[in-house]
């Protein structure tokens, strides 16, 4: 009884969401079911004898439907109008945004927040105030180079951006007002950062940046491309499988350890990697996944983690509604922790015939499952498909947790003295180089990748069913048979 309400309430309440993220529903409607639910939660509450109820799905259909309306009442809460006036002064808070030919500014002033597109005249750094003088403009969808039609409206509005500006003037005048532990974040990060650029040649140190801390905004268009042609350009995001790579490694590495003192030092990492990447709400969406995906993993205890999974999803997208529908990035994570955590085990038997050295069977066997499990909403969010992607990864996954690692001892040790990080930055580079010619030797294959501009929702849809299905079939048909 007690898993049936979970479930029906966190279901419930994803749903809700996902229904108020496309569809308008009038509040006083949603208040009018809300108040004839509560009404039938309080007489089952209040039944001496529960045989007295002839169905118990009764209750868990009320459950259902009271959070399913509090999902829609919570993203109605949080999709709140753009204001009309905006005050043309502010301050910077997060960082600059670098790309090939500006910078981004994310700017929060007294009503919102605006993302300002500026060029590379002036330097600047989170907590900067600035004032700025120009047009904002609401932004517009667009069509992406794969033909897909981007949601740019809803990719800045969760995050509270409702207007752009495109190359204002800007004065700065005043810095440091920002949150003092994010900026000590923010200036270990960059000093790491210097590091990795004043130790390692380009474009090696590119790369690191991005395997470390999901540092892509640098990337020249032909090496982005180059790695999505690859199907490689999740090593260089900040996802709970990228974060796992490397946790799991280092957990492995204290193998000789207590079990749970192995599971900790692994969440370490992770504690660490959130802290160098700023705390970024990308990055902690990431590290709770991976911390999921790790204990899952490391204990065999896939069903309870399945919950905690679950319930880590309800929560952040109670924190932002947003990030059900038009985050991919939190999708991607999702996804793929739950390729990890209950694909992974049913495909491994198909490869026992890899050799287990440098665990070079887990890496295939967990590249496979999360591939093809993501397959279907990459080629509906983004419709690329790289036919050469399962190879590219068998060949670079096995080297990226220790490239990492010596990665990290570069830049680390380096803060101190560079002197300290230089030995390990020459053992990261021969890494980064191989890598980098593994994915320029697979992007060169004639028909590497195609790109699929339509692939269809509903196909999409049945697919996942289909896994859901052959995942959790008999788990879904005991929720539904078995007696309270």
């Amino acid at each position: 009884m007690q898993d049936r309400i979970f479930y029906a309430v966190c279901f419930g309440f994803i749903f809700g969401v996902l229904a108020r993220s496309f569809l308008f529903v009038n509040l006083y409607f949603i208040l009018l079911v809300l108040l004839l639910v509560g009404v039938l939660a309080i007489y089952f509450s209040l039944l001496k004898n529960f045989s007295l109820i002839k169905n118990r799905w009764d209750i868990i259909l009320v459950v259902f439907v009271l959070t399913f309306c509090l999902g829609i009442f919570r993203f109605h809460i949080a999709d709140q109008p753009a204001p009309e006036n905006i005050t043309m002064s502010g301050t910077i808070v997060d960082e600059p945004d670098i790309r090939e030919n500006n910078q981004k500014l994310t700017v929060k002033t007294t009503e919102t927040k605006i993302l300002v597109t500026t060029d590379f005249e002036n330097t600047y750094s989170y907590g900067d105030q600035i004032s700025f003088k120009g047009k904002p403009e609401k932004p517009e969808n667009f069509i992406t180079d794969q033909g897909k039609n981007f949601d740019y409206v809803n990719y800045l509005r969760k995050d509270g951006i409702f207007y752009v500006m495109g190359y204002p003037s800007i004065e700065i005048f005043s810095h440091g007002k920002g949150n003092v532990v994010k900026s000590a974040l923010f200036f270990i990060k960059n000093k790491f950062l210097s590091v990795i650029d004043a130790t390692i040649p380009s474009p090696e140190s590119l790369l690191m940046g991005g395997l470390i801390l999901g540092e892509r905004s640098s990337f020249g268009e032909e090496m982005r491309q180059k790695l999505i042609n690859t199907g490689t350009i999740h090593i260089v995001a900040l996802s709970g499988y990228n974060v796992t790579i490397v946790a799991e490694w280092i957990m492995k590495l204290f193998s000789f350890l207590p079990l749970n003192l192995g599971i900790s030092i692994g969440i370490f990492t992770i504690f660490l990697f959130i802290l160098m990447t700023g705390a970024s709400s990308t990055s902690i969406r990431a590290g709770i996944m991976a911390t999921l995906a790790l204990v899952a993993r490391a204990t065999g205890r896939n069903y309870d983690i399945g919950r905690a999974l679950l319930l880590a999803g309800v929560c952040m997208i109670l924190l932002n509604p947003f990030v059900l529908a038009f985050d991919v990035s939190f999708q991607l994570s999702f996804i793929a922790t739950i390729a990890l955590i209950f694909f992974t085990p049913k495909i491994e038997e198909y490869f026992l015939w890899v050799s287990t050295t440098f665990k070079l069977r887990d890496i295939v066997s967990v590249t496979c499952a999360v591939y093809i499990f993501v397959l279907p909403f990459i080629l509906y969010k983004m419709g690329n498909l790289s036919l050469v992607a399962l190879p590219a990864n068998v060949f670079i996954l096995p080297f990226i947790p220790m490239t990492m690692l010596f990665g990290f001892l570069t830049g680390f040790l380096g803060i101190f003295s560079y002197l300290f990080g230089v030995p390990f930055s020459f053992i990261s580079n021969v890494l980064l180089h191989y890598e980098l010619s593994v994915i320029d030797f697979f992007s060169r294959v004639p028909f590497a990748s195609f790109i699929v501009p339509n692939f269809p929702l509903f196909l999409t849809l049945i697919i996942y069913a289909c896994f859901i299905y052959k995942l959790f079939g008999r788990s879904i048909k005991k929720f539904f048979t078995e007696p309270f």
